[in-house]
């Protein structure tokens, strides 16, 4: 039995969620955001503003879907009220970024210039060249773009050259020594 998925979904003030049929559309200050129902789960909206999911059927998928669709919702309401971050940080000698209206430009010391559109429903700030901001509603999407841009050029353990996530760890090795023998 799912307990995750029998968890209502509160909705805040500023929050509205409508369920039509199979399709929940959820709309606040930061955007609308929709979410398909997978065949086996139903939503409704109860009279203290929760958002309950429930199974139609009894099913091994069915029952997983079930606490998944609610994890997926509850993203979408916190995304709408509050939005989601992602922070990365270009480390390197003449690594940088360029953020342009349509498109993420990295030098990351390849021969040419990595070019990445931007997707819609986000938004990305660069305050210098080695430190990138992005902003979004939508959790999915603001994280794989996150793990898109990392994987250019992913920190290298030697020097720990490359992109990676602001406050992230590197496992660093050390490097070959030679000892002069005698």
């Amino acid at each position: 039995m799912s307990r995750i998925g029998l968890k209502p979904i509160p909705l805040p003030a500023g929050v509205e969620a409508v369920v039509a049929g199979a399709k929940v559309t959820i709309q606040g200050k930061l955007g609308k955001l929709e979410y398909p129902l997978p065949a086996g789960i139903s939503a409704r909206v109860d009279e203290k503003r929760r958002l309950c999911l429930q199974r139609t059927a009894e099913s091994k998928q069915v029952r997983s879907l079930h606490g998944l669709s609610r994890a997926i919702l509850a993203n979408h309401v916190r995304g709408v009220e509050t939005g989601y971050e992602k922070q990365l940080e270009i480390i390197g000698v003449s690594y940088q970024c360029i953020a342009s209206p349509k498109a993420l430009t990295l030098k990351l010391g390849f021969a040419n210039e990595i070019v990445l559109p931007i997707p819609e429903g986000v938004k990305v700030q660069v305050p210098n060249p080695t430190s990138i901001s992005l902003r979004g509603a939508d959790r999915q999407v603001v994280g794989q773009f996150a793990a898109q841009i990392r994987a250019a050029r992913k920190p290298e353990p030697y020097k720990g050259k490359g992109v990676r996530y602001r406050g992230e760890v590197v496992p660093r090795k050390q490097g070959k020594s030679f000892v002069a023998s005698e």
